[in-house]
């Protein structure tokens, strides 16, 4: 039987994820020393790898098909005896089958903070004009993973290969956070202690094509829309930033939090958009609107903001969206994993984890995958439901039309409040 926190509502309790497996870092005389955490965990897009940052300067990637199935065949050797259910793997036992995705380990150089995946799928022309003189050229067949290090740079890989590609320098402090935009541009953001945000072409050979500014301490994480054209930023404060990617420009700044913001995603509509903060909660707001929609709280009963503005103990370390846009999953500093449903104030489950620091759901939504700090990544099945008819279309309707878009529609306001997601 997991342990938990002594101060978490009981209520929270009630039905614990299913823990599926983890993969284990390599212990090595100096694992207690730091450098060791796991700051990010990542998918690729087509769900052909699961790549994360295994400490010490190593990114390890794996061919998702084969880890699962591994995990799967774990899962029934333990389930025949008598041993406690915890599952690991340090690396394949599966046989290499000619044509399929390979492992490889990546030694990065320096200590690695941030990992995204990015294709030309679909593919997308780069806004440079001079296209042909470029010394990349980026197919719809190839898969890049982008590493974010301690000393300011970004270095590009081929994933399949595990070549490097290219070595983008211009930061001047740690690279957060990095994230792709899903558009198959390949232009990538970078987040960075120094305060900034950087827009990157990788068609255009890496060339940097804008510095963001407005963040007056450390940018810790950045998302895109899922249409590629606004980007959501939060660092050292208690704003959260949307930019217009088309122009360059800052569209607006969120207020609600009362400490830190740490961590951001859009819902696959980009009707909304969750961010985690050292508060204790997690807040889903309207991205177009700018309003709050609904908080999860992450202690019960909900803090002073004095007091969630402070060393709380309950901080929250990251937020993930599930492709189904109906649930979220959180980290916190108190020892668990929660799977929300945007429906619910209340957890649907929960998982025990210790020291987490990330989490990301699996391309079809069916796990979560989160680091930690003694650089392990543990995996669980998420809550699964049929979607509704009606959440199917309203996802449907919502990738196309704002929430002003909503409100203009000739339909009863009952309706227009669900499209808008004011129901929750």
């Amino acid at each position: 039987m997991a342990s938990f926190p002594d101060s978490i509502n009981e209520n929270e309790i009630g039905k614990l994820s299913k823990f599926i497996g983890e993969l284990l870092a390599p212990v090595a005389p100096f694992d207690q020393k730091s450098g060791r955490e796991t700051w990010t965990v990542a998918f690729a897009p087509d769900g052909s790898y699961f790549a994360w940052s295994q400490g010490h300067r190593i990114v390890r990637l794996v061919p998702w098909s084969k880890c699962i199935k591994n995990f799967e065949h774990c899962t029934r050797t333990l389930s025949s005896s008598a041993g406690p259910r915890r599952l690991s793997r340090q690396g394949s036992d599966v046989a290499l089958v000619p044509g399929e995705p390979r492992e490889h380990t990546i030694d990065c150089g320096d200590i690695v903070w941030g990992l995204a995946f990015g294709s030309s799928v679909p593919e997308k022309q780069s806004r440079c004009v001079n296209i042909e003189w470029h010394r990349f050229k980026f197919g719809q067949d190839q898969l890049l993973l982008a590493t974010g290090l301690n000393n300011g740079r970004i270095k590009i890989w081929d994933a399949y290969t595990g070549k490097l590609l290219l070595n983008l320098m211009d930061h001047t402090d740690i690279v957060r956070d990095l994230t792709f935009a899903p558009d198959g541009s390949l232009v990538l953001v970078s987040a960075s202690r120094d305060k900034t945000l950087r827009v990157w072409d990788l068609k255009d050979d890496g060339n940097m094509v804008k510095v963001l500014r407005g963040h007056q301490n450390w940018v810790y994480c950045s998302a895109f829309s899922p249409d590629s054209s606004v980007l959501c930023s939060v660092g050292a404060g208690k704003s959260v930033f949307l930019w217009n990617m088309d122009k360059y420009t800052m569209i607006r700044k969120l207020e609600g939090h009362h400490n830190d913001v740490v961590s951001c995603e859009f819902s696959p509509d980009g009707a909304l958009l969750a961010t985690a903060s050292y508060d204790t909660r997690v807040i889903v707001w309207d991205p177009h609107m700018g309003t709050v929609l609904l908080e999860l709280g992450h202690l019960f009963p909900p803090p002073s903001p004095i007091f969630a503005g402070g060393a709380n103990d309950r901080w929250v370390r990251s937020v993930a969206f599930c492709h189904d846009g109906q649930h979220i999953a959180s980290i916190t500093d108190d020892r668990l994993v929660r799977f929300w449903s945007i429906d619910e104030k209340s957890p649907q489950a929960v998982a025990s984890l210790t020291n987490g620091l990330c989490c990301a759901f699996s391309t079809d939504g069916s796990v979560l995958a989160a680091g930690s700090r003694d650089g392990s990544v543990h995996f669980w099945s998420c809550p699964r439901s049929i979607s509704s008819l009606q959440h199917l279309c309203r996802m449907a309707l919502r990738r196309v039309l704002t929430t002003q878009q909503v409100y203009t529609l000739t339909i009863p306001q009952c309706m227009q409040d669900y499209l808008a997601y004011r129901s929750l």
